[in-house]
């Protein structure tokens, strides 16, 4: 299986173990969509603001001293965006619609980033 279809196979189960999902994306530490389930129109954007929101999160843990980074979430009135990190390489992106299972949402989307970890 290649790495592509490992990501892909990695982003199904977890969608399966996270049913409320509403979209997932593996980016770059850079911005760049590498696999993702939004439309394609907003992939890009997405991309960029979840690398974004990973880099402050990880200066204000430092800068607060808060230990390792864990994760980025946004709430907003409709939903949730969570992001976490993914090796130096990486970012794992959800979207989620308000009510949704922030604990299990951690427990598997943590996972996940561990391994997509060593995928990229």
């Amino acid at each position: 299986m290649t790495r592509q279809e490992e990501i892909q196979t990695l982003i199904r189960s977890l969608r399966e173990a996270v049913p409320e999902v509403s979209g997932v994306m593996v980016a770059s530490a850079d911005g760049l969509p590498m696999v993702h389930d939004f439309p394609e129109g907003e992939a890009a954007r997405i991309a960029a603001m979840a690398a974004t929101s990973l880099g402050l999160g990880k200066r204000i843990a430092t800068t607060l001293r808060l230990g390792e980074f864990q994760e980025t979430v946004i709430r907003g009135q409709n939903g949730y965006f969570v992001v976490y990190e993914a090796g130096e390489k990486g970012v794992l992106a959800l979207a989620l619609p308000t009510g949704a299972n922030l604990g299990l949402v951690h427990l598997e989307a943590r996972e996940a980033a561990r391994h997509l970890k060593d995928l990229l």
